[in-house]
């Protein structure tokens, strides 16, 4: 075995598999190695996987964990024996590594993939709903229960909210919006279902009470008593008259004291507001004996000036108990409508069997603690679970510890304390690190479980292996030692002076820039007055640091910037935009400015890490379209699709064909200049003919792909755009699972909700990334950019506040009790805390160059990331140094160089020199021919020479209508079909009449209760089934169509295809050629497809309820008689 420096023996000993071990790992320190090794390690000492449990906090890091261990045991599985040896050696293996070893290493690949329910690497989320889902009945949740997003959260509160406001219990809403000073409820309401574990304690008045430190029942009255005795009108009209005739500010104060109309509570925050300090001086709100009124109005009061300031003492006493009384009064109706919307909420989710992911912690955690089942949980558990590993312990909320600790109690205490069975428990996590705390996270809890586990594993005699992972294997000793720095006095957030960082590769070289700060100006710059309202100002800071920050990175690529890299022959290579990450605090206008200034400056950028999708350009673009599809009278929503790229008009296209038209709408002015226009209306008459039959995401889909879309969109808008397009796509999947699909109702549902998606960066390819630093959590880059380290003022978001575990409802800031300040004050300076930890977790992201940058003021405390970084700074050594933007400091470590100008190897990465064949124009692709739709292009009459009946507009529309119909109302019991028809026929862009009502709906009656047409809609047959193949028939022509009913059986296919014509042909010889014509498309479409079956098609006149039986030769005769067809038209 070859001798281990101290940091792989520090991993090594870590990963021991016989071991309960709580691991303290420091950022870069390789915890997910560790984990890793562990999981290899139990499964190479027999331990069978599916009695491993993996816990992560993301399903990110759950994925990679896994992929890692695959790709390690696959490795295994083909390695050499002399490699393998040398591989489990490296891995801290102590068993004899003979060939039966080496087989069992080859085998665990095949073990962990085909273990049953698979390797246990998963979010404790998961594992929780899995639980429940093995056991339902115990946990009293649906079998089939669904977890809900989000968004179908917030619209189900928003559900709940206006049944309150229109049921019985209405005034608990009504006292609530009372008190309520944000026009959102939604808010509120989440904080409540978030909280709703302490609605569910004691909240009567006497515990309210007992949280306010005041005696139940006390009154604004009562209060007041101890403030008025008797005699104070006397008081107040002499102060009045003596203060009316003194001084500016007692004058003030008499204009406010004449406001009071009776001396009860009412009068109490007038005298406050007099008799009181403000909220700024050294005493806040004590009384101003001895300073008021004026000396010489004190004087002229004589006597009486004794009894004043004693009201002014029963004031100030008084003022905690009234603000105690209003924040009870206020906290009650809070309560009080929790209790009604929390159980109507828990009903509405239990009927639809819905659980949203905090349900899946209490309830997971009210199943493992429920003594009437919890036994029996745990016993079936027993066999499944010896080994639990939880990462990112730091993450982990108290609710969830409570899961863990109770699946782990089973090691050691009851049936679970198996004398055959080495069981364990390993924990990794970095208080420093703990940054969700919105969450749920407390990092307190880190050390309380810790000494918990301890405890009980001592006293089982498996002493608890407590262990530390000081080196870095990511950042460079400069960025390391200015962090230590930079921390030393921050233990209230989480860091010890013991605990510091040490550089595994100690001899890297690395540097910090501390930048000028970017000051604002003592005026801004006049806008030209024709820009935008909201445009900033060209000075503005912001603006200026993201236009130094573009510039900088330009610089750097440019003159080839050099930066260290192991993997370079020279141990430098030039810097690529792929090693820049950007973190901020938050995406503000700095955030955007940035991004914007990298577009301008042509730097390849992965844009924002979360973006709206409601926001997203390509998005507005496809929302525009669907708009006017389903209301072609929205001229506005064709305008703008009209100009967007999926159409490319110009800006004076457009003007002339609105200015100049004499129609009311945009579209009637289009249709009469058709010819103007052709592959525009093409595609426009293609959707608008499908609109009515597609779902959301069918026709989205159709504008993507069959007319190119996402082609169009993203060749303007770039690569980023595709996020906002598969999640509008994701979403119209999830509106078609939620409710029935229409059009216009998939707009509506859009509008609802600013949704919001996370973009995946970790991967970005060569190209910046500008993130925040929750979003960077576990992610490096070689350069990282903080710029965002100025004043932030410390906030607390929360309008519910916990004390001594009973809710309260925060109250206004200059009208808390001294019980709500303080709890006030703990939030902020937890909030602080956290702060000082995200610094860290951005700091930390660097491995080898990091740059600090600030805007704007910096304030006066000195705590801003910028003060706290120029500190650390200047503790380790720095040294002035002139940047471009003025004087700041540079912090260096190791060799390093200027531009790599000089280098003749191509760095790596870089692109490498193409033949001259890759380097020539590519030659102009010619126009691919038009698809043909086979109900519209292939010419010949669709209707008998005789027939009258509707126009064609009206015609079409009753075709459409029946089509729905007959598409829908099979999938619904008959007894439901009236209902369900008059949602079909009063959605879309196609709405019946009232008296169109009775009479589609007997007509599809009559198709569909027919006993001889009773096999096309059976349950196993196909509606709408989209088809495309290439005909010889039609010159090797592209056919795409919907076939609205297809039978396949082993022995045929039978197409059908349903016509709502006034005129029935008496037979298949007098049928109309341009409906044989497509059925002739559609039959040999589909014997491409089944070739080994008898191919049949018919027609379904729903007039008559006729099904009309087509020979083949007769559509084959009729499509092979289809005139030349013109191929120049470009494909849309």
């Amino acid at each position: 075995m070859m001798p281990r420096d101290d940091a792989t023996q520090r991993q090594i000993d870590a990963a021991r598999p016989d071991r309960s071990t709580w691991l303290s790992a420091n950022a870069g320190s390789g915890k997910t190695r560790v984990l890793t090794d562990r999981v290899a390690r139990l499964l190479l000492d027999d331990v069978d996987p599916q009695h491993i449990l993996c816990l992560t906090y993301t399903k990110a890091a759950a994925s990679e964990m896994q992929n890692r261990l695959f790709k390690r045991l696959g490795a295994w599985a083909m390695l050499s024996d002399d490699d393998l040896r040398k591989a489990l050696d490296d891995l801290g293996f102590e068993g004899l590594i003979d060939d039966d070893a080496l087989r069992s290493a080859r085998r665990l690949f095949a073990r962990a993939i085909e273990a049953p329910g698979g390797l246990k690497i998963q979010t404790i989320h998961s594992f929780c709903a899995g639980l429940l889902r093995r056991f339902p009945l115990e946990a009293g949740v649906s079998p089939q229960f669904t977890e809900m997003e989000d968004r179908t959260a917030a619209l189900l509160r928003d559900e709940i909210l206006e049944q309150i406001a229109t049921g019985p219990d209405a005034h608990t809403l009504a006292a609530l919006v009372r008190h309520h000073t944000n026009d959102d409820l939604d808010t509120l309401t989440a904080e409540i279902v978030r909280r709703r574990a302490f609605f569910d304690g004691d909240t009567s008045d006497a515990k309210l009470a007992a949280a306010f430190g005041q005696t139940p029942n006390m009154t604004l009255d009562d209060i007041s008593k101890q403030v008025f005795l008797g005699s104070e009108q006397t008081l107040l009209t002499s102060l009045l008259s003596a203060l009316e005739a003194s001084s500016t500010n007692d004058q003030k104060a008499a204009a406010k004291l004449r406001g009071i109309s009776q001396l009860d509570a009412s009068a109490l925050p007038i005298l406050e507001s007099v008799f009181l300090n403000s909220s700024g001086a050294k005493e806040p709100f004590s009384a101003k004996i001895g300073s008021f009124p004026t000396k010489a109005c004190r004087d002229g009061l004589g006597a009486i000036m004794t009894q004043i300031e004693q009201w002014m003492a029963r004031v100030e006493t008084a003022r905690e108990a009234r603000l105690a009384t209003l924040a009870i009064q206020k906290t009650r109706t809070l309560t009080e409508f929790a209790a009604v919307f929390l159980p109507a909420y828990d009903r509405a989710k239990a009927q639809r069997g819905w659980l949203d992911f905090d349900d899946l912690i209490l309830r997971a955690r009210q199943l493992l603690t429920d003594p009437a089942v919890a036994a029996w949980v745990l016993f079936r558990l027993d066999g499944g679970i010896d080994h639990i590993l939880v990462d990112e312990a730091q993450d982990t909320s108290p609710v969830q510890w409570q899961v863990i600790e109770r699946l782990a109690q089973e090691f050691t205490s009851g049936e679970g304390a198996r004398a055959d069975v080495t069981r364990t428990i390993f924990v990794v996590g970095d208080k420093k690190q703990s940054i969700y705390s919105f969450q749920g996270a407390d990092p307190r809890e880190f050390d309380r479980m810790k000494t918990d586990f301890a405890a009980r594993l001592q006293a089982m005699g498996q002493p608890l292996q407590d262990m530390e992972m000081e080196y870095s294997f990511r950042s460079s000793r400069a960025i390391l030692d200015l962090v230590d720095r930079t921390f030393a006095n921050s233990q209230d957030s989480g860091f010890t002076p013991s605990q510091g960082h040490k550089a595994f590769k100690s001899d890297l070289p690395g540097r910090v820039d501390l930048w000028p700060v970017v000051e604002k100006p003592a005026k801004d710059d006049d806008p030209v007055w024709y820009s935008p309202v909201d445009v900033k100002a060209a000075n503005d800071p912001a603006t200026v640091l993201a236009q130094h920050v573009a510039k900088t990175i330009r610089c750097m690529v440019d003159q080839r910037q050099l930066i260290p890299d192991d993997n370079a022959e020279t141990g430098l290579r030039p810097v690529r935009p792929g090693d820049v990450m950007i973190l901020v605090q938050r995406r503000s206008d700095l955030f955007h400015e940035i991004i914007r200034e990298c577009k301008a400056q042509d730097l390849p950028i992965a844009g924002a890490d979360r973006l709206k999708v409601g926001a997203e350009l390509a998005v507005k673009d496809l929302a525009a379209l669907l708009s006017f599809l389903a209301t072609p009278e929205d001229s506005l929503s064709l305008a703008i699709a009209l100009r967007s790229p999926l159409f490319g008009w110009s800006e004076a296209d457009l003007y002339k064909l609105a200015h100049e038209r004499r129609q009311k709408y945009l579209w009637a002015a289009l249709r009469d200049r058709a010819e103007d226009h052709p592959e525009t209306m093409a595609m426009l008459n293609d959707l608008r003919g499908q609109a009515d039959y597609l779902r959301p995401y069918d026709l989205i889909e159709r504008i993507l792909t069959r007319h190119d879309g996402r082609r169009k969109l993203l060749a303007r808008l770039g690569s980023e755009a595709e996020d906002g397009i598969d999640a509008l796509l994701s979403q119209a999947m999830a509106y078609e699972q939620r409710a029935v699909d229409s059009l216009t109702g998939f707009l509506v549902w859009m509008e609802t909700d600013d949704l919001e998606i996370k973009r995946q960066l970790d991967s970005a390819g060569d190209r910046i990334r500008v993130m925040t630093v929750h979003g960077a959590k576990g992610l490096e880059s070689p350069l990282v950019i903080l710029p965002d380290t100025g004043k932030r003022n410390v906030t607390v978001r929360d309008q519910i506040a916990i004390s001594g575990g009973t809710p309260l409802w925060r109250t206004s800031a200059g009208d808390m009790p001294s019980v709500m300040i303080q709890a006030n004050e703990a939030a902020k300076a937890a909030e602080r805390a956290e702060r000082d930890r995200l610094l860290y977790v951005a700091m930390t992201r660097a491995e080898k160059w990091l740059i600090v940058a600030a805007a704007g003021d910096l304030g006066k405390q000195g705590d801003t990331w910028y003060d706290m970084i120029e500190a650390g700074l200047q503790r380790s050594g720095a040294q002035e140094h002139r940047f471009d933007s003025g004087s700041g400091l540079r912090l260096e470590h190791g060799n390093w160089a200027g531009s790599g100008s000089d280098l003749q190897d191509d760095p790596p990465g870089a692109a490498p020199i193409l033949p001259g064949l890759f380097r020539a124009p590519a030659p102009i692709a010619p126009d691919r021919p038009k698809t043909l739709s086979p109900s519209t292009d292939l010419g010949g009459t669709k209707a008998l020479p005789d027939e009258r009946g509707l126009d064609e507009d009206a015609a079409k529309r009753r075709g459409r209508l029946i089509h729905r119909l007959l598409e829908y109302l099979p999938q619904a019991p008959q007894a439901d079909w009236p209902v369900v028809a008059a949602r079909l026929m009063s959605t879309g862009a196609d709405v019946a009449s009232a008296d169109e009502h009775a009479l589609l709906l007997a007509e599809a009656e009559k198709v569909l209760t027919k006993p001889s047409l009773g096999d096309l809609f059976a349950p196993d047959t196909l509606t709408e089934v989209s088809i495309t193949a290439t005909l010889d028939a039609l010159q090797n022509r592209r056919i795409h169509g919907t076939i609205d009913r297809l039978i396949v059986t082993p022995e045929t296919v039978l197409a059908v295809d349903y016509k709502t014509n006034a005129a029935v042909p008496h037979g298949p010889a007098t049928c109309p050629v341009g409906l044989l014509r497509q059925m002739g498309a559609y039959a040999h479409a589909l014997a491409e497809i089944y070739p080994d079956r008898q191919i049949e098609t018919a027609l379904l006149w729903t007039r008559t309820a006729t099904l009309m039986r087509l020979p083949h030769d007769l559509v084959t005769g009729a499509l092979c008689d289809t005139p030349a067809l013109d191929a120049s038209v470009s494909e849309t």
